[in-house]
């Protein structure tokens, strides 16, 4: 993403020190979560990150390997901003993102 999209990116090897980048970092535009992570899932970061008032405003996109129709209606319910579905093509996932968050507009 840094190559190919010229974006600024933070990575984190388990949900929990997402956890705390995302509570120190102040300029955070999106974050790109795995569903399948070390220590807890995607699911449990992304209500942790809900629950906070400084990181609630951050638009979530999932990463994930299995994903129904139905699944995507129910992430919408939930605030996901997208869902991008493993194995993706690295080299258009920046085209991806600025989808789904509307920056290619």
């Amino acid at each position: 993403m840094e190559d190919l999209g010229g974006w600024d990116t933070l990575t984190a090897a388990s949900g929990q020190e997402g956890l705390n980048i995302a509570h120190t970092e102040s300029n955070i535009d999106a974050i790109l979560l795995d569903v399948s992570m070390p220590d807890m899932d995607g699911f449990a970061v992304y209500e942790r990150l809900q629950g906070n008032l400084a990181t609630e405003v951050i638009p979530v996109i999932l990463l994930t390997a299995k994903v129904q129709p139905s699944d995507r209606a129910r992430f919408a319910q939930i605030g996901i901003a997208g869902v991008i579905t493993k194995p993706f093509e690295p080299i258009s996932i920046c085209q991806e993102v600025s989808h789904i968050l509307g920056w290619d507009n």
